[in-house]
């Protein structure tokens, strides 16, 4: 390189610095060096135009302890080189093959993983804002296509930009004994660290040649040559092979780039509009409104799921098109339906929002904390996020009416007309005088049985929900519709076969549950009549409307007898007492629930702990004939 020439290169560096605002006047700049000719022609340019730039310089190298003496003799090598420009150095080690062991991922990315984690610390400490690295024309070239072969889709044709948030930096390392320590939960944003690239239109070659010059002598890193890595394999092999079909295969790369890279910034802007009406975040979860999503051109769609991704994971690596599309299909697939992601994230498919979370995670500000096994194990019991409002206590429902209930709006409609095949899960039909107008809605319980539509005998709920596959933390959202008798409903999945329609069905009840804004809901007052254990029930029947309503309150005594009642029917009785009592305006009542093994008891106490109508309860010893009693405080509500 001649001396002109050297100066053409100094000055289009320099160029391309303040085109792109790279180096701020007057801050501190870390400079990650490897020792390799990229990163030594970085450190010996900026320190030669430091005036000129108006910044302060700070040099960083990792020894990845890969190559036995020779990354102990690069890490010499750098600090001998940093010395000599007289600019200050921070170096380390940290065991790459032992932290990819632990994360199970390529030595590639372990080494990326610890480096940026290292560059990220020594910038907090050195207090620098950003950190500049050595990548060149070639290695967008070669990263454009390693997307491209990995199937990462347009997103991944953009390749390098000369200014972008660090992905690590909020991935401290834990100064714990060992050299190796996983980096904490990233948050993308987190500091505002960022890394910049001066050389990128500045090829490798002239970055030896630049090396050469200036009698510099950097190290030769033998991995490079190894075949064993994906981008070694794409330099060494593919790339020459390209340039025989094309010797400027290198332009029409970055050409493509260029062009997709201002195509996606156009969707972009309109994802960033879009998303505060498609997305909410809570901690590690980020939802999607599956019906807007749906509704959105194709395009749209997969850049909604990838900013989704991308914001939880803290940066786009490894999410490839395959991943992109895998989550889309949930779109219109059954709920319950997941799809694996980079990252540790899993994406799935509810009702009306696709989840997209990080199962091992802790819903807390500190980025450094890593969970525990046991805090583990309560977190993920609540994933996948369930797509149903909370649901407590026992409601019941006006038959014929609307009930509204807290999230939900349900509406009982009786009729002699035969329905349409329906295909929602929220919409049912059943024989009215079997069921009868007396139904309630509640979360399901233990030993809760019913016999689903098309089975002959019962089975456990519970045995039910498995079978069906609905996650286990769904289970105590999903609305249980039941009479005094029976479940009749698990919605959204399943009726009883003893309620369905048959030739004999004169009048049919149709129920229809909606999703309806919990800020919304004012649920009707409705006082429910209590029976003695003697009384018959009332069903509907024929066309007398007054068939259907609900018989007259009647005077609520401070004391409900359990006894002679199976666990199922006692429970659904002291729900259906409590509400009674608290709106005659009792305050405290007594319950007898029995003597002997202390089964209905035990079953008592677990439906009161869960009551919100109860203030507290408790063991009131022997009542007459020995049955036992518990005295409950009801609320003041």
């Amino acid at each position: 390189m001649t001396p002109r020439n050297k100066t053409n290169l100094e000055s289009r560096v320099l160029d391309f610095v303040r085109r792109h605002d790279l180096v701020p006047r007057g801050q501190t700049l870390v400079i990650g060096v490897s020792g390799g000719p990229d990163s030594v022609c970085l450190l010996h340019l900026l320190a030669n135009r430091r005036e000129e730039l108006g910044a302060r310089l700070h040099a960083a190298h990792l020894d990845h302890q890969l190559r036995g003496a020779e990354s102990g003799a690069d890490a010499e090598y750098v600090s001998s080189l940093a010395d000599s420009l007289g600019i200050p150095i921070t170096t380390d080690r940290r065991d790459v093959a032992a932290y990819r062991a632990e994360r199970n991922c390529s030595i590639e990315e372990a080494a990326r993983e610890l480096r940026y984690a290292f560059l990220a610390r020594v910038a907090r400490e050195v207090g620098a804002g950003r950190i500049a690295v050595g990548h060149t024309r070639d290695d967008q070239v070669e990263t454009i296509l390693m997307h491209i072969l990995r199937g990462a889709g347009t997103s991944g044709l953009r390749s390098l930009v000369p200014c972008s948030p660090l992905d690590y930096e909020s991935q401290g390392i834990s100064s714990r004994d060992s050299s190796l320590s996983s980096p904490a939960p990233m948050q993308s944003g987190r500091g505002n660290l960022l890394v910049v690239r001066p050389l990128l239109d500045i090829t490798r070659e002239e970055t030896a040649s630049y090396c050469r010059d200036h009698r510099l002598a950097p190290r030769i890193d033998s991995s490079n040559l190894s075949l064993s890595f994906f981008r070694n394999r794409i330099r060494l092999q593919l790339l020459p092979l390209l340039r025989q079909y094309n010797p400027d295969v290198d332009g029409a790369l970055l050409r493509l780039a260029d062009i997709a890279g201002e195509d996606i910034a156009l969707v972009e802007q309109q994802v960033s509009g879009l998303w505060d009406g498609v997305a909410r975040r809570e901690y590690d979860t980020i939802y999607l409104n599956k019906k807007r999503v749906a509704n959105s051109p194709v395009a749209l769609q997969r850049h909604l799921l990838r900013t989704a991704i991308t914001r939880l994971a803290g940066d786009a690596r490894d999410i490839e098109a395959i991943h992109i599309e895998a989550a889309r299909g949930l779109l219109d697939k059954p709920v319950g339906k997941k799809v694996s992601l980079p990252h540790g994230l899993v994406c799935y498919g509810g009702y009306e929002e696709l989840a997209i979370t990080r199962l091992l995670s802790l819903p807390t500000s500190d980025s450094s904390v890593i969970a525990s096994p046991d805090e583990i194990g309560t977190r993920q019991s609540q994933f996948p996020p369930s797509p149903f409002p909370p649901l407590s206590g026992m409601s019941p429902l006006n038959v014929p009416g609307e009930t509204f209930i807290p999230g939900w709006k349900v509406t009982a409609t009786i009729t002699r007309e035969r329905p349409e095949e329906v295909r929602n899960g929220f919409v049912a039909h059943f024989d009215f005088h079997k069921t009868g107008a007396e139904l309630f809605v509640r979360p399901r319980r233990a030993g809760d049985r019913f016999q689903p539509l098309g089975m002959s005998l019962p089975k456990k709920l519970n045995e039910f929900m498995v079978d069906a596959r609905i996650p286990r933390s769904w289970r105590d959202r999903i609305p249980i519709v039941r009479s005094p008798e029976q479940v009749v409903w698990v919605v959204g999945w399943r009726m009883d076969d003893r309620v369905k329609l048959t030739e004999a069905t004169r009048e049919i009840l149709r129920l229809e549950f909606m999703r309806f804004p919990e800020q919304s809901t004012h649920p009707p007052s409705r006082r429910i009549p209590l029976r003695r254990d003697d009384e018959p029930r009332q069903v509907g029947a024929g066309n007398d409307a007054d068939s259907r309503q609900t018989p007259s309150m009647e005077t609520v005594d401070s004391e409900l007898a359990l006894r002679r009642l199976t666990v199922d029917e006692a429970l659904w009785r002291l729900d259906e007492y409590l509400y009674a009592a608290l709106m005659a305006g009792l305050s405290t009542v007594r319950i007898v629930h029995g003597k002997g093994t202390g089964t209905l008891r035990y079953a008592v106490h677990q439906s009161l702990a869960k009551n919100p109508l109860v203030k507290s309860y408790r063991l009131g010893g022997r009542g007459e004939g020995g049955y036992g009693v518990t005295i409950v405080e009801l609320t003041n509500r």
